[in-house]
C-alpha cells in the first residue's frame, strides 16, 4: 500500500466505531492495520444491521453495512483474547507493530497481561492507544461509555435542536455518532504525532482518549461563549450564535442555507437580493448589530427568500460570490458535481458481496496519495495469512489453533 503511513503497522483490538474509526483513518494513510476479531462473531458492529451489503443477484448478505464505513484498508484475525493461547498470539503481533489501538475497559486487557507496560517490556517503541468513555482516570474511568451518552453529558444535545417554545422542540443528538468518529480522529492525530516523537526519541507511549473528554473539546466556540458570559448557550435551530445570518431560510419550494461568515458577504448578498436599504439601517450595520437584532433581521430575510426557489437562490448567491448552499439528502449528495470530481465515492472488490461502495477519504497528498485497495474484511478472512506470513506458524500450529478454539 502507499501512504505517508505505508512504513507502519497497526495492531487493532477495537470494535464499534471509535477505535476502528482511527484504525481505518491510519490504513487510509497506507498502513498496514491488522484487525483482531473475536471467533465467529467479530466485532460487535457487524450485527449492527439490517441494512446488509448486497451480493450481485441483489440478496442480502451476512455483512452488516455499519461495519463496513469503519472497517476498509484492514485485515482480520479472529483471536480469542480469554484464552492464555489467544493472548500470546496478541503479544507476538504486538512485538511487530508500531501501533496498538484498544477499547476494552479500563483494566481488561491487564488483566491478561496485555496491558500497555506488559508490551512495553516487548516493544519499548510500541504506541500503545485506548480509547474509551471516560478516560483512564477519574470517578467515571470504569464506567462503559457510548457515542449517545457523549452527547449529552457532554453538553453538545444541549446546544442541538429547536429552541424552547418552537415545534419539535427539545434536546437532540446529532444525526451521525459525531462523538465516536471525531475521539477516533483525535486519537489518530494523537498516534501520528506519537509516530513523529518517536522517531526523534525512539521511545513508544501510553495514549489516553475519552470521548466525554472529545465532546467536551469539541464545544469550542460554545464553551467559550460560556466561559465569557457565565450563561449557558441554548438551543436555536439551525441560526447560528454569534453569526447573523448564518442558518436556513425557507424558501419557495424549499429551503436553502445562507452563510454570510463576515459583513463583506451580507453586503453582496443584500446587493443580490435587492434589499439594499437594509444596509442604510444601523441594526444591521455590523455582524454584531444584527445578533443583537436577531429577531428581525431574520423577520425580514424570511420574507426575501420566499419570493424565489431554491435553484433561483443558489444561481443567484453563487454568482454574487455568497456562501450558501441547499440541503440535500444523502442520495442527493453522491449526484452533487463536486462531490463526484472529488472522487468521494469509492467501489470496491468484497469477498462476500462481489463489490462494496464506500466513502472515500477527504484526505489529499500531493506527494503519498492515497490508494483504497483493500475492502473491508469479512471475519478472520486474513487469519491464516497472518499466521503464516506475519507470525511464521506451520500448517500444523495453525491446525492446532483452530481445533482449540484459539482462532
Amino acid at each position: 500500500m502507499s501512504g505517508p503511513l505505508s512504513h507502519i503497522k497497526v495492531l487493532d483490538l477495537s470494535r464499534v466505531l471509535a477505535g476502528p474509526w482511527c484504525g481505518q483513518n491510519l490504513a487510509d494513510l497506507g498502513a498496514d492495520v491488522i484487525k483482531v476479531e473475536r471467533p465467529g462473531k467479530g466485532d460487535d458492529s457487524r450485527g449492527y444491521a439490517p441494512p446488509y451489503l448486497k451480493d450481485e443477484k441483489g440478496n442480502d448478505t451476512k455483512e452488516g453495512a455499519y461495519f463496513c464505513a469503519a472497517n476498509r484498508g484492514k485485515r482480520s484475525i479472529t483471536v480469542n483474547l480469554s484464552k492464555p493461547e489467544g493472548q500470546q498470539l496478541v503479544r507476538e503481533l504486538a512485538q511487530q507493530c508500531d501501533v496498538l489501538i484498544e477499547n476494552y475497559k479500563v483494566g481488561d486487557l491487564a488483566r491478561y497481561g496485555l496491558g500497555y507496560e506488559d508490551l512495553k517490556k516487548l516493544n519499548p517503541g510500541l504506541i500503545y492507544c485506548s480509547v474509551t468513555g471516560f478516560g483512564q482516570t477519574g470517578p467515571y474511568k470504569d464506567r462503559p461509555g457510548y457515542d449517545f451518552m457523549a452527547q449529552g453529558m457532554g453538553g453538545l444535545m444541549s446546544i442541538t435542536g429547536e429552541a424552547d417554545g418552537l415545534p419539535g422542540a427539545g434536546p437532540q443528538r446529532v444525526g451521525i455518532p459525531i462523538i465516536d468518529m471525531t475521539t477516533g480522529m483525535y486519537a489518530s492525530i494523537a498516534i501520528c504525532a506519537a509516530i513523529a516523537h518517536r522517531a526523534v526519541s525512539g521511545k513508544g507511549q501510553w495514549i489516553d482518549v475519552a470521548l466525554l473528554d472529545t465532546c467536551v473539546a469539541f464545544l469550542g466556540n460554545q464553551a467559550m461563549n460560556y466561559f465569557a458570559t457565565g450563561e449557558s448557550p441554548k438551543r436555536i435551530g439551525n441560526a447560528h450564535p454569534n453569526i447573523v445570518p448564518y442558518q436556513t431560510f425557507n424558501t419557495a419550494d424549499g429551503a436553502v442555507i445562507l452563510a454570510c461568515g463576515n459583513d463583506n458577504l451580507f453586503n453582496k448578498f443584500c446587493e443580490a437580493a435587492g434589499c439594499t436599504d437594509l444596509l442604510k439601517n444601523p441594526i444591521f450595520a455590523t455582524n454584531a448589530d444584527r445578533v443583537k437584532n436577531r429577531v428581525e433581521t431574520t423577520r425580514i430575510l424570511n420574507e426575501i427568500f420566499l419570493k424565489r426557489t431554491t435553484a433561483e437562490w443558489v444561481k443567484l448567491l453563487d454568482d454574487a460570490g455568497v456562501a450558501n448552499g441547499p440541503i440535500n439528502m444523502i442520495e442527493d449528495v453522491f449526484k452533487e458535481p463536486q462531490v463526484i470530481a472529488r472522487g468521494m465515492k469509492i467501489e470496491l472488490p468484497h469477498a462476500v458481496a462481489g463489490k462494496v461502495p464506500l466513502v472515500a477519504s477527504p484526505m489529499k497528498f500531493s506527494e503519498t496519495p492515497i490508494k483504497h485497495e483493500v475492502p473491508p474484511p469479512v471475519v478472520g478472512q486474513h487469519s491464516d495469512e497472518i499466521l503464516r506470513n506475519v507470525l511464521k506458524k506451520t500448517d500444523a500450529q495453525i491446525a492446532q489453533l483452530r481445533s482449540g478454539g484459539i482462532v
